[in-house]
Formats: C-alpha cells, sequence, structure tokens
C-alpha cells in the first residue's frame, strides 16, 4: 500500500526548516551578493529559485542516466535547444502555429523526459516552435528566518595575483569580501497539486525523489560561502483526495518555531521552541515528519 506522502493521486502541503551558521545562503547579486533580507523586518530570506537549484542539482545523482530523470534547466544547455527535442521527437512541424493537439504532444514528451519540467512546470514557448506553458503541480515558496539576522562583509585577503601586469606593478595581496549571516532559522512552504500531477505524469517514485532531495537539500551543495547549511525538518500534511481537506494556513499552524524567552541573539536551533501537535488535525489530512 502506498505511503500518504508519497502517492501522486493526494494533495500535499510541506513546512520545510533549515538553517545556516556562518555563511551566505542566498546572496543578491544586486547589493554584492550581501544576503537577501526583508529590509523591513530584517528577516532573512532565500527565494524560490535558490531551492529548486539546489534540488535540481541533486536529480543527476539520485537517477543518473535513467530515462525521466532529465534536467531542462541545467548550466550549459540551452533551453531551446530541448524544447526543438520536442518537437522532432513528436513529429511537429517546428512553428509558432501549433494546434492545441501538437502542443499537447510536444508538453507531454517533455513531461515524460524532464523531471524538472514534470514536477515544476514551465514555458516551452521560448523557441522556434511555440509549445506553450507547462503548469507544474509543486510549488515552492521564499523561506524566511523565524528571526531578524544580521548580515555582515568580512575582508578576506589572497597572496595570489590575478595578472602579471599585477605582479609587475608590486602588488603583493589582492582583497576581497565575503558575506556572511552568522546564525538564521529558516522556514519555507511546499504545494504539490495532485490534479497538475496527474497532467504532468508524476509517479511515486517521482514524488519519493523529490521528498529525498528535500532531505538532503544542502548534502552535495557545500561550499565555503555558504558556510554550514542543514535541514532541520520537513513536515508533510498529506490529504486524501487530490482537492483537499483544509486549507494549507490551516495545518501550517501545526508546525509551530518560536524563539524562545531570554534568547536575544539565536546561535543554534536551541535557541528555539519547536511544537509539532499531531492532535486536532482535520479529518483526512495525515502528518508525516520526515526530517
Amino acid at each position: 500500500m502506498t505511503q500518504p506522502h508519497l502517492d501522486p493521486h493526494r494533495r500535499h502541503d510541506a513546512v520545510l526548516l533549515f538553517d545556516v551558521t556562518d555563511g551566505n545562503p542566498n546572496g543578491d547579486p544586486d547589493a554584492g551578493n550581501q544576503p537577501r533580507t526583508d529590509t523591513e523586518t530584517s528577516q532573512g530570506l532565500v527565494t524560490d529559485v535558490c531551492l529548486k537549484r539546489k534540488i535540481r542539482d541533486q536529480i543527476p545523482l539520485i537517477h543518473p542516466d535513467k530515462p525521466r530523470y532529465k534536467i531542462f534547466v541545467e548550466a550549459d544547455i540551452a533551453l531551446n535547444a530541448n524544447i526543438k527535442r520536442g518537437f522532432e521527437a513528436t513529429g511537429t512541424p517546428l512553428t509558432k502555429q501549433t494546434s492545441p493537439q501538437q502542443r499537447g504532444d510536444v508538453q507531454q514528451w517533455l513531461c515524460n523526459e524532464f523531471f524538472d519540467i514534470r514536477m515544476f512546470g514551465g514555458v516551452v514557448g521560448t523557441g522556434d516552435g511555440n509549445a506553450g506553458r507547462i503548469r507544474g503541480p509543486l510549488q515552492l515558496t521564499f523561506a524566511r528566518s523565524i528571526s531578524p539576522v544580521l548580515a555582515q562583509a568580512h575582508a578576506i585577503t589572497r597572496i595570489t595575483q590575478t595578472t602579471e601586469k599585477d605582479i609587475e606593478s608590486g602588488e603583493s595581496t589582492e582583497m576581497g569580501s565575503k558575506w556572511t549571516v552568522h546564525y538564521g532559522l529558516y522556514r519555507a512552504y511546499i504545494h504539490y497539486s495532485a490534479t497538475r500531477g496527474i497532467q504532468t505524469g508524476v509517479s511515486e517514485e517521482d514524488l519519493a525523489t523529490f521528498w529525498t532531495t528535500l532531505e538532503n537539500l544542502f548534502e552535495h551543495d557545500r561550499a565555503s560561502g555558504r558556510g554550514e547549511m542543514d535541514v532541520k525538518g520537513l513536515y508533510v500534511f498529506s490529504h486524501d483526495n487530490a482537492y483537499g481537506r483544509a486549507r494549507a494556513s490551516q495545518l501550517f499552524k501545526h508546525v509551530a518555531v518560536q524563539q524562545l524567552d531570554g534568547v536575544v541573539t539565536p546561535r543554534s536551533i536551541d535557541d528555539y521552541k519547536l511544537d509539532v501537535n499531531h492532535d486536532g488535525l482535520p479529518d483526512g489530512v495525515t502528518l508525516k515528519a520526515l526530517v
């Protein structure tokens, strides 16, 4: 019997908790790569795009060279080239004037070929052929820190010069900077629509793969600039049908995180109270703690 959180025909809502210690979880290129923050509350932010990139990067590690688990949005591969492959594979003329049936054929091929298209959807009408837009079943929100964070710049030096001209001019060191957050505990939300998952062809294995990537979100994404990042909680609410039994906001109240009284400057998850309430769930909803 399929476990509820692996059933693609059910709606799922999930809470993801992760933290960072002495690192930059998501730099903002418009602000000198400073850690992203809410300018009004000073809470830290990590974009959904950042989280999706970490998920995508794990798929080839979990399913190397396995059919249905290629990645559409990948470095050094043009999106239009992948879209063109869909037209060629389905025998659809490469033109902007495609019929609904032709667009459906190309979209179905792309969904079956690429894990991230099947799960996240995408715009697939940017090339010479117009395959329209695929609405994916999975949506991730920005992650927001529970408490305000302090972003700090650190000056760093390097004894190796970049060019020979630098050496000839007498430079002995080069200066740089690195931004970090001393500590931040972040919370993000995930939503899975079963009706859209059925349309894109999501399977039990797909959902199992997705939850595995979240459980190990930072294990294969280590970098000195990101410090120490770790998933601290993953809680999946599974409904017993495709439409759902309750609003996500109602369910998310069952996972409460609060900074402990007397703690002025949080430096670990031990400075927070985590309360996961399995009681009082709406009828037809189960809660599974994966982390």
